[in-house]
């Protein structure tokens, strides 16, 4: 078991019902990182679920939960031979701080009818840069459970040169070998910095919602984070992420619905 399967693990202590305790190394800055939370919530869906894999996935940040104990509870709404239907609630307190509706399936490992190539090309991962090690005040915890290399454009608003476009693109992995599985996809399609920073906000976006889709199971080795965003406008913003596997194959994709930066 890894420090991710164990950072996301849920104990099942009653039908519906898992002890659940948020892992402080997903902070960024203060808050959790959605993506880790989505995790966590996916692993007790799942086991209450027949089916193996967590196909869609629509989560509202109601609160932002702090690092500890927590409960999952999970409500079955309808099982079939092919998807099964779930309700999933992330309780701290005994207050509600995340809500999602979650699709289960069993995905076979088949090729696809019709698959479309990424519009994006990558450069190579040595061209390729890091972000700078977050000052140890600042509470971003969250780096030092990823590896990521950038596409130098899409974070050169750190140097102040923001390419005036909602955009950020990365590879991606753990930073503790592990082949990517549907839960480290659902860390991965929020790990890029908010793309509005490169269209020159600033500041922590939190998210309100947010909706991904596992579309197939992903081979070993890198992901390719492709992240994008159509509008800001009114203190909201939106955020596109797809990503692929060490294949080169579409293995999920997210929407989200933020707030622009504040702070």
């Amino acid at each position: 078991m890894t420090k991710f399967d164990e950072a996301t693990q849920a104990i099942r202590v009653d039908e519906g019902v898992y002890d659940v305790c948020l892992d402080p190394g997903y902070s960024i800055g203060g808050p959790l990182n959605g993506g880790y939370l989505m995790a966590v919530l996916l692993r007790a869906a799942v086991d209450a679920s027949p089916h193996e894999h967590p196909v869609s996935t629509t989560t509202q940040f109601l609160r932002s939960p702090r690092p500890g104990p927590a409960r999952v509870v999970v409500e079955q709404t309808k099982a079939g031979r092919t998807a099964a239907f779930a309700r999933a609630r992330l309780i701290q307190d005994d207050v509600p701080q995340l809500e999602s509706l979650i699709t289960t399936a069993t995905l076979k490992d088949v090729e696809p009818i019709y698959a479309e190539e990424s519009a994006v090309e990558m450069p190579a991962m040595e061209e390729c840069v890091q972000l700078p090690d977050p000052k140890p005040e600042s509470g971003m915890t969250l780096n030092a459970q990823m590896d990521m290399r950038f596409d130098p454009p899409t974070i050169g608003w750190l140097q102040g040169r923001p390419t005036g476009r909602p955009e950020a693109r990365a590879y991606f992995r753990m930073a503790e070998p592990q082949d990517p599985d549907p839960y480290v996809l659902a860390l991965a399609v929020d790990a890029l910095p908010p793309v509005v920073f490169s269209a020159g906000q600033r500041g922590w976006a939190p998210t309100v919602d947010l909706t991904w889709h596992l579309r197939a199971l992903p081979s070993p080795g890198w992901l390719t984070l492709l992240g994008s965003g159509r509008l800001v406008a009114d203190g909201w913003f939106d955020e596109e992420v797809e990503v692929r596997d060490s294949a080169g194959r579409l293995v999920a994709q997210s929407r989200q619905l933020a707030r622009v930066g504040r702070g």
